[in-house]
């Protein structure tokens, strides 16, 4: 009833104000991802769809639109309200992390999906949209004894590890961001440094752990660095361009065809070699139709959300809960954005992250309209 209210109170305000800048910026990704899985989604039509191009859009702009409707509605609830529900909110999501390994459906190798009455969806995209939520409300809740270990960061280091853990079992590119974002907003909340630094070297020896328990993430950072470092990997296979390095061999060419300009607009050769061009990779694609000029465009626009998140949203929220807040989403996309570009061009390990409002997906795009939506009520309550 609360969060009905709140809805019927701030529509009457439309969306003058909202931060227009980041609303256009997420409206642009939006357009850019339609136009680009439409060009790179002939290899999954061929594979999955049985040709039919036509459908697989409809299926996506379906999603974005979904993603959009989210989007709105959540940037006219009061976050404060979503603070109140963010415990419950992780508690289900871990719920839903821990069914995955036992009833989840397995895809490349890892557990990542649950199928519940038909819908098949990610709880990873939920829980971190929880997890940020949560940390925030504790981190707000206890600015009083910020700085002490026992009664601050241990309880929210619990939570953390929890969530994170969880996550990293099946998807440790997503583990290692979402840890970096939480331990941002910890920086941001005057956590102790040397608290927040004994988190980060936990979670780097509990990624060692689940990198020697899994030898196909092994080989991506072998074949990153160009040699040999965990045990249960083969080397022929980690060095080689047609084994471990095939994709970022892929990327990189694409990247190269585009030169400045592109090849232009539904041109793009490597669609057809890259695994996933229309998600992991679409910001290859996406160099390589529009060239180096298409691909700053794209990037500036997750720098407009990142300096106008920070700098306006988070800077001049109305208190530290949406300062907070604010800083972890901002952090989140341009993470996700900045890692899966640097992924593209050979600067990063290969990690399957999705380009935000831009690849292909379902519960990625509703997570990132959540997301947005809560980014967005923040700015409209900006004095």
């Amino acid at each position: 009833m609360q969060i009905l209210t709140q809805i019927l109170t701030l529509r009457s305000k439309g969306f003058e104000s909202v931060d227009k800048y980041v609303l256009w910026a997420f409206m642009l990704l939006s357009a850019i991802g339609v136009v680009a899985v439409y060009s790179a989604i002939s290899y999954l039509a061929a594979t999955k769809g049985d040709g039919d191009t036509e459908a697989l859009l409809f299926k996506h702009l379906f999603r974005v639109g979904l993603a959009l409707l989210a989007m709105g509605i959540f940037s006219m609830i009061d976050y404060r309200v979503l603070a109140k529900l963010s415990r419950a909110m992780l508690i289900i999501s871990i719920a839903l992390l821990i069914a995955v390994q036992v009833v989840g459906i397995v895809s490349g190798g890892a557990a990542r999906w649950l199928n519940l009455a038909g819908v098949i969806f990610q709880p990873s995209d939920m829980a971190k949209v929880s997890l940020v939520l949560y940390v925030s409300t504790l981190l707000a809740q206890k600015q009083v004894y910020i700085k002490s270990f026992s009664r601050s960061f241990a309880p929210i280091f619990v939570w953390i590890l929890v969530t994170i853990g969880a996550i990293g079992i099946s998807d440790l590119s997503t583990a290692a961001v979402l840890l970096v974002c939480v331990l941002v907003m910890c920086f941001i909340a005057r956590v102790s440094v040397l608290h927040i630094s004994m988190a980060g070297v936990l979670g780097l020896v509990l990624a060692y752990v689940m990198l020697l328990g899994s030898p196909e993430r092994a080989a991506r950072i072998e074949s990153f660095v160009g040699m040999k470092l965990f045990p249960n990997t083969v080397a022929e296979k980690v060095l080689s361009v047609r084994d471990e390095g095939y994709q970022s061999h892929q990327a990189k060419i694409a990247i190269a065809l585009g030169g400045l300009t592109g090849v232009g607009p539904g041109k793009s050769t490597q669609k057809h070699f890259l695994p996933a061009p229309y998600n992991d990779f679409i910001y290859a694609i996406i160099t390589e139709e529009y060239g180096i000029i298409g691909a700053f465009v794209l990037l500036g626009l997750f720098l407009l959300i990142l300096f106008r998140g920070l700098l306006r949203i988070a800077r001049h929220a109305p208190d530290p809960l949406g300062l907070f807040l604010a800083v972890g989403i901002v952090v989140m996309f341009s993470l996700y954005g900045f890692v899966h570009a640097g992924v593209s061009a050979n600067l990063l390990p290969v990690t399957g992250l999705a380009l935000p409002f831009v690849s292909y997906g379902g519960t990625s795009l509703l997570a990132n309209g959540i997301m947005a939506g809560i980014l967005l009520n923040i700015s409209r309550q900006i004095a």
